[in-house]
């Protein structure tokens, strides 16, 4: 059984099935991406209880009995993650294709840092690439959306 945004979901797998296969190919979940399928580009990344972990190479074991959050359950078109509005507000992706794992990884560093710096942002964001070059629209949405929340908690 993994518990996958939310949702108690049985998955007969063998134990070693990297969960970006489960996600993509048996829940139909479009947001992960496979990029590199080494764990370094963070196209895959996704929350596990919270923390981002690249989910192309994390074997389904390593899994049970934790929480996975993937973009779809972030939030919804009807109502978006304060993220996903920021970042359709600053236009900050082109392709769209690298965007998953680096929302994902924004709302656990909002999570943790509410208020994060440039350099707080850049760090968090570091080991995903964007070949776009969308790079400043990026951490001016993840500032935009920290600023939102504040606003929001006012």
């Amino acid at each position: 059984m993994l518990n996958i945004n939310a949702r108690n979901i049985a998955i007969a797998a063998p134990e070693k099935t990297p969960l970006l296969s489960i996600l993509r190919d048996e829940l139909g979940l479009s947001g992960p991406k496979l990029g590199c399928g080494e764990g370094e580009c963070g196209a895959c990344v996704v929350l596990v209880d919270r923390r981002p972990q690249t989910s192309c190479n994390l074997p389904l074991w390593a899994v049970k009995g934790h929480a996975v959050t993937t973009l779809e359950g972030l939030g919804t078109p009807e109502k978006p993650h304060v993220l996903q509005q920021a970042f359709v507000e600053e236009n900050a992706g082109q392709c769209g294709y690298c965007l998953s794992g680096i929302l994902v990884t924004a709302s656990a560093l909002l999570q943790n840092t509410p208020e994060p710096t440039r350099a707080q942002i850049c760090q968090a964001l570091d080991k995903h690439l964007c070949r776009c070059g969308a790079h400043e629209r990026i951490i001016r949405a993840v500032q935009r959306a920290a600023q939102m929340s504040r606003m929001a908690a006012v």
